[in-house]
Formats: C-alpha cells, structure tokens, sequence
C-alpha cells in the first residue's frame, strides 16, 4: 500500500487527483511492484469541476465527492484505503443493492472495522485503513507522508512478527 502512496505523491506534486483509485486500476510489473494505471478522471484540484456528475468507481468514492464538497488529496487516500480493505478483508467496505444504495452508504454509514472481518490483521494495519476511510477528510491522515508512514510501520510489525513466529501465519 506505501508503494502506491508514493505515486499519489508524484501525482499531487503535478497538480494531478487521480479521482478512480480502485483494484481495477492497480497493476502490478513482474517484480510484483504495484502500478497505479488509469489517469482518465485525473483532474488540478485547484480547478473547478466543469460538471455535478460524480465519476468513479461508487465502492471507493469518498465521501466529499459524493456529497459535492471540496475534493482534495484526502479523497484519493480515502479511494486507496477502500481498495487496501477490499484486497485485506475480500469486501468493499460498503455494500448496497444499487449504485445509489452503495454511494449513501459511502456518506452517512459507519464503517466496520476490517479486523471485524478478518481478525488476523494487526491492530496497526487497522487503524491506518480506518483513519484512510475516515468520513470526514480532517480525520483521515494530513499528509500522504503520515499515510505512507503509517502503513509502512504496519507492515514492519507484521513482518517482525513473522520473524519471531518463524515464519508461521
């Protein structure tokens, strides 16, 4: 995940939201190095959007987007934190019967908490998926540095506790 962190940060440094951050759109080489792919919704945050039509995937859009609030650097982390759900837990994190039912769910419904899910990801791990999925974008991390920091210190633990476990899941 801190590998994609890093270019969201090479996108915001050219001015670029990439706006459709979902597992569709995360390759990864032969190196099995993750690369995000799909820049076609990428737009300046610092410009206006020409429309009220919210493009993007309805499972991973953030909050701001669907309820047409100022969009920032915050709802690309929130679309990446949703991915990182999905792929830890085999779930999107809202579900609904329509694109309509999973969108206010996006909005105005509580999260479950991966390890609710999926009970052997670390507390470490949790905590950064469900900061990046935090419905207000004040409480989601304020720097993808913060972001990439804290989900490399996730993944340190778990690899530390591997070590000392001998390798054994």
């Amino acid at each position: 995940g801190y590998k994609l962190v890093t270019a969201l940060t090479t996108a915001l440094k050219h001015k670029l939201l990439h706006l459709d951050i979902k597992p569709g759109n995360i390759l990864f080489n032969s190196e099995g190095e993750p690369k995000l792919i799909d820049f076609g919704l990428a737009r300046n945050p610092e410009i206006e959007k020409k429309s009220d039509e919210v493009l993007g995937t309805p499972y991973y859009l953030a909050p701001e987007r669907i309820l047409e609030r100022r969009e920032d650097f915050r709802s690309d982390m929130y679309s990446l934190a949703g991915t990182l759900y999905h792929a830890l837990t085999g779930r999107v994190p809202f579900e609904g019967a329509t694109n309509e039912d999973v969108v206010a769910a996006q909005a105005y419904t509580p999260l479950t908490p991966p390890v609710e899910i999926c009970s052997d990801i670390t507390p470490l791990t949790n905590e950064a998926i469900v900061r990046g999925l935090a419905k207000n974008p004040d409480d989601r991390y304020q720097s993808y540095d913060e972001f990439a920091m804290a989900l490399y210190a996730a993944r340190s633990y778990l690899l530390i506790q591997k070590y000392r476990t001998g390798g054994e899941e």
